[in-house]
């Protein structure tokens, strides 16, 4: 995770949300790595630099500052709270 150029980093509020397998949006957003683009694979991070998972940006690095605080900037792809929601069916 360190090695990789696109981040984002989320609020202490919206790490739950996050971990419990629900989309980004704007008002949880905590930082955006610079010149991300649209559709770009990113790494989720919490604001103490501990990754949490990986997403798709929704929006690009400039589109995230001037949208809506309800707007969704990463789709959720995967993060670190999948095994316990998915332990009953796991073989």
């Amino acid at each position: 995770a360190p090695l990789l150029q696109y981040k984002v980093w989320v609020k202490p509020g919206s790490e739950q949300s996050f971990l419990y397998g629900n989309h980004v949006l704007k008002s949880g957003l905590g930082r955006i790595t610079e010149n991300t683009a649209q559709y770009q694979g990113v790494v989720v991070y919490s604001m103490a630099d501990v990754p949490l998972g990986f997403g798709v940006a929704a929006k690009s690095t400039q589109e995230c500052r001037k949208v809506d605080p309800l707007a969704i900037v990463v789709f959720h792809q995967a993060d670190v709270g999948e095994y316990v929601r998915n332990e009953d069916t796991l073989t």
